[in-house]
């Protein structure tokens, strides 16, 4: 049977830009300290087709702040991952990784302050930051580039063509306004290359955590615009992956709508699991798209999250994405 993904070992670097306008190619790793319950995630993307990088900063720092940076620099060629401070390197592939981060990041006492980004870059206190992450691979590798025309990829051939991810373990060093905080925890990655807007996204959930070196899990459910739901992603035990079969997923929400708490059952072809998720802390971002007169608009959240799996505690983010209309998430309140 002839695998329906492909993934070699240059697929770490660059790709070729394809001829949309919004090809994107981005990396991203997070990682978190288990015992601390801190950490944070980074993500560079080109868009070199469009002359600019996106690049993110968001880093949920020990005494409850977050620190984050957005920004938009000139990009002319998609021959590497460096822009805007932020600089991602291939150590051995499908092993270990690095990224690394130095600049400014705003420092917020209030996340509630990302609703109304205008207002968060004129009036948002700023800090030099230095960020250092290397991760080294506690998983296999999942995913790469579909070999056939009709194999359906992760989020949906709008939003990626070729995509991989990976659990990792982490070393980190986060320095903020001179105060260093260092940790070895665990964390993910992933590769993405293709055509991407993120109002492309009708509603996801997207749950990512680690349990240890040996138990992890990467779990998406996508809805589109028909209406039509896929339940993804897999299970890490005894750290090998399994793919699920089913999974299910209750959502407790506050009066602003964003995730709190979740329940999840989850199904492989080797066991069933039941998991319960704690949002320790919310960076609600959001991003917009202007299509002649319309203006699309999408919420991200970003939940730094505390997960219990039977015995054992684990760290992670969950990223509910939706469209908005008329101002309420599509998705709310599943």
């Amino acid at each position: 049977m002839t695998d329906p993904f492909r993934l070699d070992p240059v697929d770490e670097y660059n790709h070729a830009p394809g001829p949309e306008p919004n090809f994107n190619e981005s990396v991203y790793v997070n990682g978190f300290d288990p015992v601390g319950r801190y950490g944070g995630w980074m993500r560079l993307g080109n868009r070199v087709n469009e002359g600019h990088a996106e690049t993110q900063v968001c880093l949920y720092l020990p005494d409850g702040r977050i620190a984050c940076q957005f920004r938009r620099p000139d990009l002319t060629a998609n021959d590497g991952f460096a822009a805007g401070g932020l600089e991602y390197e291939v150590l051995e592939p499908f092993k270990r990784i690095a990224m690394r981060y130095t600049g400014e990041v705003m420092v917020l006492d209030d996340p509630n302050l990302l609703r109304d980004p205008q207002t968060l870059f004129k009036t948002a206190p700023t800090a030099p930051a230095r960020v250092e992450y290397e991760l080294e691979a506690v998983s296999p590798m999942h995913g790469g580039e579909p070999t056939s025309d009709d194999q359906e990829t992760m989020y949906g051939r709008d939003f990626s063509l070729g995509h991989f991810n990976q659990h990792m373990r982490v070393q980190a060093a986060m320095t903020v306004d001179g105060v260093r905080h260092t940790f070895e925890g665990f964390g993910w990655r992933d590769h993405s290359w293709g055509p991407r807007y993120w109002t492309n996204i009708y509603f996801y959930r997207l749950l990512i955590a680690n349990f240890g070196p040996d138990r992890a899990m990467m779990l998406l459910k996508i809805t589109d615009r028909d209406g039509r739901t896929r339940r993804q992603g897999v299970l890490q035990y005894d750290g090998a992956y399994e793919e699920i079969t089913d999974m299910d997923l209750y959502t407790e929400w506050d009066a602003a709508k964003d995730p709190v708490r979740m329940r999840l059952g989850v199904r492989t072809a080797r066991r069933g699991v039941l998991m319960e998720g704690e949002v320790l802390r919310l960076a609600p971002l959001r991003n917009r798209r202007k299509v002649g007169d319309q203006v699309l608009q999408s919420r991200i959240a970003e939940g730094l999250t505390l997960w219990r799996w039977d015995d054992r505690e684990g760290m992670g983010v969950t990223e509910y994405i939706e469209i908005l209309e008329d101002g309420e998430p599509v998705g709310y309140p599943l």
